[in-house]
């Protein structure tokens, strides 16, 4: 049984890639077919561009162009010139149940192919919400997780991949279900849209009764960018009204009048709470 469970975790490993973005770091990502298509997160990319490397199992580093990305989705996908790739096997996320095993596989704190396994939590529907978070479905899981594990596969026991790994929170770990990245490659998007940032929610206050978004990424020339937003700051609300999702942003960007968007922020130690207007493009007012 433990050599047929080592096998799994084998041919995972043999599917993920460690991805190098220069002046952002690096993360992880999954082989998705064998001529080289590559399914990551967008905030692994970072948002200032620059060259993008994939790493294989075997040691090989191919140049990566990036061929679709979508920041709301928090989803990526890469094509290297590469065939006969171990692609990894998609699973249904929709068929997990609470307490199933599961085993994520990536590239934390520089770590190649180092895994972990845990148990599922909660399997989050696009109506539901999981403690403030966003409306976007989300497999929940008791695992351990570290920098550089972000776009790394989450898998079954029987190794189909179920989920993208993108973060930890409340000392759980949050992954895309497969079903979405399914969903996301037959209708990619290539524009970053919106307020052009990737965040992540955290409760504030003491006790926490707020949520702030967290900006992990600025996009290069975005509307954030132009206002001078950086990687760190917290927003707090918009237009005098604090935020509680993730879905708040999205609202507040909607309902701006004349593509304004009055944010509320934080920025490092500072407790001063400052405000921002930033000039949103008609088209992009759709998605943060």
């Amino acid at each position: 049984m433990s050599e047929a469970f080592g096998e799994v975790i084998e041919k995972l490993r043999r599917s993920t890639v460690q991805i190098r973005v220069q002046r952002s770091g690096s993360g992880s990502g999954v082989i998705w077919s064998q001529d080289g298509r590559i399914v990551t997160n967008a905030h692994v990319l970072g948002g200032r561009g620059g060259p993008v490397e994939a790493q294989l199992w075997d040691g090989r580093r191919l140049r990566a162009t990036v061929v679709s990305r979508d920041l709301r989705r928090d989803l990526a996908t890469l094509q290297v010139e590469a065939s006969g790739l171990p692609a990894a096997t998609t699973g249904d996320s929709g068929a997990l149940r609470v307490a199933e095993l599961v085993i994520a596989v990536g590239n934390p704190l520089g770590f190649i192919g180092a895994a972990s396994t845990g148990v599922v939590h909660q399997v989050t529907a696009r109506e539901q919400q999981f403690r403030g978070f966003d409306n976007r479905a989300w497999v929940v899981s008791q695992l351990r997780l570290a920098p550089g594990n972000s776009g790394g596969p989450l898998a079954n026991a029987r190794g189909e991949v179920v989920g993208i790994n993108t973060m930890i929170a409340g000392g759980l770990a949050f992954a895309i279900p497969s079903n979405s990245v399914v969903q996301f490659l037959r209708t990619p998007a290539n524009e970053p849209g919106g307020l052009g940032v990737i965040v992540r929610p955290i409760p504030v206050g003491n006790p926490a009764r707020q949520t702030a978004l967290v900006i992990l990424e600025v996009v290069a020339q975005s509307p954030a960018d132009r206002a001078s937003l950086l990687q760190g700051d917290l927003l707090l609300g918009a237009g005098g009204k604090p935020f509680r999702t993730v879905q708040d942003l999205e609202t507040a960007i909607q309902a701006a009048r004349g593509g304004i968007l009055e944010l509320q922020f934080r920025r490092g130690a500072s407790g001063n709470v400052r405000t921002v207007a930033a000039q949103l493009a008609p088209a992009a007012a759709k998605a943060a």
